[in-house]
């Protein structure tokens, strides 16, 4: 009979989670959805699809549901918006509304 090989143990602290950035230590990593560059999750805008439907901005970036983050430049959005990055990325429309209040924020 054929032995079967044990299962090595993976010690990455951070399989399955976001690595950090090397030396930066500003806390999580995330992908803007439009020009697909890494950023920290404070520099990103999170858009969340809600669990009971619809999508909104999540300012604290704690909300529930599936999110997708961009940068908050005007290049961004408008990348994000013609090539519906964040209707593939949350899987569904966004509304006009959400993309209004984003081209609105400061």
């Amino acid at each position: 009979m054929a032995r079967r090989l044990a299962k090595v143990h993976d010690p990455s602290p951070f399989r399955g989670k976001s690595r950090p950035k090397a030396g930066d230590g500003a806390g999580p990593v995330r992908t803007c959805v439009a020009c697909r560059q890494e950023a920290g999750k404070r520099e990103l805008i999170r858009v969340v699809r809600r669990p009971e439907g619809g999508v909104a901005l999540d300012p604290t970036g704690r909300a529930s549901g599936r999110g997708a983050y961009l940068h908050a430049t005007a290049e961004c959005i408008e990348v994000a918006r013609k090539r519906r990055a964040l209707d593939r990325a949350l899987g569904t429309a966004v509304e006009p509304a959400v993309w209004s209040e984003l081209t609105r924020r400061p």
